[in-house]
């Protein structure tokens, strides 16, 4: 997710309900493939900053290892910039980039 050029707004924006809810129809369904996908992104998210940290990772913990790990530092600040995985999800929906299936009603 971090390689991944995005157009999200790293803070809170105001967003037209009418644009979310023209992609599927009904604002509560737009609302939960947002959401679905924000978790999607979320944990992939959280996997990479885990696998990028745990090789910092060490046995034995001294006192100026855990303040002069600059690396460590710098990579959770990228992550604290990223935008949000909500914002994220918003703008992959309001891009097309989000496939919605919705299963056949039966009369």
């Amino acid at each position: 997710m971090s390689q991944k050029v995005t157009l999200a707004e790293k803070s809170t924006i105001t967003r037209d309900t009418i644009r979310l809810e023209e992609k599927t129809g009904n604002i509560y369904q737009s609302l939960v493939a947002v959401s679905k996908r924000a978790n999607q992104i979320s944990s992939q998210m959280k996997e990479e900053l885990t696998q990028k940290l745990q090789e910092f990772a060490t046995t034995t913990d001294n006192l100026e290892e855990i303040f002069e790990n600059r690396e460590q530092i710098e990579i959770s600040k990228h992550y604290e910039r990223m935008p949000k995985s909500t914002a994220i999800a918003t703008q992959e929906l309001l891009d097309d980039k989000i496939y919605i299936r919705q299963p056949e009603e039966k009369a």
